[in-house]
């Protein structure tokens, strides 16, 4: 996988899940049972390890990812954040500059301190994997943890999000600002203690607010990144302004500690053109794709050395049979000669059949 990331093509392409540990594998769900609270499960090393080691052993994936929360971010920060069975997370919602000021600032210890089981999950798989699996590290991107931080709770379109980016822009900056200088310093020390990449989730690119408010003046990035990354503040639309700068930031604040790190960028719901911006405007090595993207379209609009992972629909995995078979095929004809990495577009369901994921991993290495 690391050679792919490096603009290798490789066939047949590596292979991993978004969500592969979890709900429809009974030996995750005797884990969950034991752990107690979801929280507990993210943030108990031992509980961690085993489920994101359990399909690595099943299927022989060709990387692990961290099992972990994008919400544990918040946690840390000192928002109140709760998982609900059946329903979801739960935040305490960030509504105004009063909640804001009560969170913890970017540079307090005891943010990285309450994250320290999660570094310590890294350093274990990575002693714990095949030498040839990739471990991968993750975070969720500045928007997408700020409309949880805002809304309280994931909505269809994110309003409450959406009214705040439209209505106090000043805040929602300082936010997107503190998450930035926070999520960097996270990957950081998620690939010092044994993750060979990271990947971030901007799982709500698509519920972007569609005004666009003037910065009142261009943040410095975390680190150095190249000016063409950061187009000037009258030329940003919704996209770039409240997702794409601020992952850029990211990506260069990484870059700038440890050089050459991999990172993977996931744009659900930014569509062909957002899906095609990823890479030259952020920096990241490789662009997630949807399941609603065309990928032989994608890979037709983007130079054939970009790097691409994804974009099999999880209801095709769930139906199977000819069906799936005839999608991996697809994806097969889309990239074949071309750097990707083989995946879903969007995380894996709990009533998915492990015959299917079988199936589509023999169908793609055979």
């Amino acid at each position: 996988m690391l050679r792919v990331l490096s603009g290798e093509a490789v066939w047949p392409p590596p292979a991993w899940m978004m969500r592969q540990a979890g709900r429809y594998l009974p030996e995750y769900r005797e884990v969950r049972a034991t752990a107690g609270s979801f929280l507990d499960l993210c943030y108990t090393p031992d509980f961690a390890v085993e489920v994101t080691l359990q399909p690595i052993r099943r299927f022989g994936f060709d990387a692990a990812i961290l099992f972990s929360d994008i919400l544990v971010i918040p946690h840390a920060l000192g928002q109140g954040v709760r998982f609900v069975e059946g329903e979801g997370p739960r935040l305490d919602a960030l509504a105004d500059r009063a909640a804001f000021e009560r969170l913890r600032e970017a540079g307090d210890g005891a943010v990285m301190d309450h994250l320290a089981p999660v570094f310590e999950t890294v350093r274990r798989l990575r002693a714990e994997l095949p030498a040839q699996t990739t471990l991968l590290g993750f975070c969720g991107a500045p928007w997408t943890v700020a409309s949880y931080m805002i809304g309280g709770r994931g909505t269809p379109d994110l309003a409450p999000a959406r009214a705040l980016a439209e209505g106090d822009t000043a805040l929602v900056d300082a936010l997107i600002d503190r998450l930035v200088t926070v999520q960097t310093d996270y990957l950081v020390r998620q690939l010092e203690a044994g993750a060979d990449a990271v990947q971030i989730f901007e799982s709500h690119a698509g519920t972007l607010p569609r005004a666009v408010p003037a910065p009142a003046g261009l943040v410095e990035p975390v680190g150095e990144v190249a000016e063409s990354a950061l187009p000037a503040a009258s030329e940003t639309d919704a996209l770039t302004r409240w997702s794409l700068r601020p992952i850029a930031r990211m990506i260069a604040g990484v870059r700038a500690r440890v050089p050459g790190a991999k990172i993977i960028v996931f744009a659900r719901g930014s569509g062909l053109d957002g899906h095609a911006r990823v890479v030259p405007e952020t920096g990241a090595d490789a662009v997630g794709v949807d399941w609603g993207v065309d990928l032989k379209a994608l890979r037709a609009r983007v130079p054939a050395s970009t790097v691409t992972q994804g974009n099999l629909h999880p209801e095709t995995l769930i139906e199977g049979g000819a069906a799936l078979d005839a999608a991996v095929d697809g994806i097969r004809a889309a990239t074949e000669g071309l750097p990707h990495v083989f995946n879903l577009g969007h995380g894996i369901t709990p009533q998915t059949p492990v015959a299917h994921v079988e199936r589509m991993l023999a169908r793609l290495r055979g």
